[in-house]
């Protein structure tokens, strides 16, 4: 644990504090701030308090001793309730204002780890609880040199894999050889596992309708023919295999053929239009050092397609935070699922990937956006066109 920056971190957003919480382990996140171990499951509740300044101090069950012995302060015992409210108050003594990982009606359910009740327990000893969405993003989204680096390499490697993919299609639906979705999607896993990369699940290999519905994957119960005429979309995520590493998640979309309808060409502009508006509002405000919160990408995104006629088809957020799981602890680009009032902040990484949905074929496209100190860059290849297939 990096007490300094911890605790540097809680001064700059004006906070008395951080108060962890856990029982059976139910905060990943906490474990994860605080380096602790993951080997004993606590069966009984342990508080352990950070303040702005000063030596952080716990509270653990008499019979489960050394819960946190790994971390720096005194910790207090108890045993009966009584002793545990009163030992959380005195933790919290003095405190007007402390985070916990709560977010006011859900409204980032990735951070919200600690139950109501838990809640009105801190509220009782007289301390307002804010929510520690943005603590958790400085120290669960930000990205090293090194993160970033695996990105980088599993989106070159990833793009490789899309282009093959491509090109199967092509060749199996102009000379006519059978194919389908699923033959598709383990071309695709082979491909991943042959350049190194692993992924949670996926890829979506969507056609015509299937390409409507965001979450849509072909198996062996599930899985279309892909024929000339079609209309193709792809969502592939993977990242390196090794410790540390970062994802990298895209969507293309491609037409069996050389003529694509106007209707398919036409909502694909208007899906890419959507994407390179959000892209230049976090460009522009990333150069001028203005702040800039996750709700108002995804304003930008849905503002374009519903401009066009097209908002009631745009069904999901604008983007997600990318980390060393696909969808990360960052700010995401959302006021439609959430109003993600996080920040747009320095070294995270989120997909840029608006989509309309019509019953007959749906386009996403994605990119992946990496902010720096002074400037955000999208951090592979961009689908400029439909890809004739």
């Amino acid at each position: 644990m990096n007490l300094e920056r911890i605790q540097e971190e809680i001064r700059s957003q004006k906070l008395d504090g951080w108060l962890f919480f856990d029982h059976h382990q139910r905060d990943p996140l906490a474990y994860r701030v605080l380096g602790l171990p993951t080997n004993r499951v606590p069966t009984r509740r342990w508080y352990y308090f950070i303040p702005a300044q000063g030596e952080p101090g716990g509270l653990e069950h008499r019979i489960e001793r050394g819960m946190l012995a790994a971390l720096p302060g005194e910790k207090t015992p108890y045993a009966s309730w009584t002793e545990q409210i009163a030992g959380l108050r005195n933790l919290l003594r003095g405190r007007r204002r402390v985070a916990m990982q709560y977010s006011p009606q859900c409204a980032i359910p990735y951070v919200a780890m600690v139950d109501a009740g838990t809640v009105e327990l801190v509220r009782g000893a007289g301390v307002e609880v804010a929510s520690s969405a943005e603590l958790i993003q400085a120290f669960e989204a930000r990205w090293t040199a090194e993160a970033l680096e695996t990105h980088l390499e599993a989106g070159r490697r990833v793009d490789r894999v899309r282009a093959a993919a491509f090109d199967l299609i092509r060749e199996r639906t102009r000379n006519g050889v059978p194919l389908a979705e699923l033959e598709v999607k383990l071309f695709v896993l082979d491909g991943f596992a042959k350049a190194g990369l692993i992924t949670d699940h996926g890829p979506i290999v969507g056609v015509n309708a299937n390409a409507s519905n965001p979450h849509y994957e072909p198996d062996e119960t599930a899985s279309s023919p892909v024929r000339r005429g079609d209309f193709v979309l792809l969502d592939m995520w993977a990242k390196l295999n090794q410790p540390g590493a970062v994802y990298y998640d895209i969507t293309w979309t491609g037409f069996c053929g050389d003529r694509p309808s106007e209707e398919m060409q036409s909502v694909f502009s208007v899906v890419t239009g959507a994407r390179d508006a959000a892209v230049k509002r976090v460009q522009d405000a990333v150069a001028a050092g203005k702040p800039l919160c996750g709700y108002e990408v995804d304003d930008v995104a849905r503002g374009f397609i519903e401009s066009r006629g097209f908002g009631a088809y745009f069904t999901h957020r604008t983007g997600h935070s990318i980390g060393q799981e696909v969808h990360g602890n960052g700010a995401n680009m959302d006021n439609l699922e959430t109003h993600d009032e996080r920040r747009v902040s320095p070294w995270t990484c989120f997909s840029i990937e608006p989509g309309v949905y019509l019953p007959e074929f749906g386009v996403r496209s994605e990119i992946n956006l990496f902010v720096g100190d002074s400037e955000a860059r999208v951090t592979g290849e961009m689908q400029r066109e439909l890809v004739l297939l």
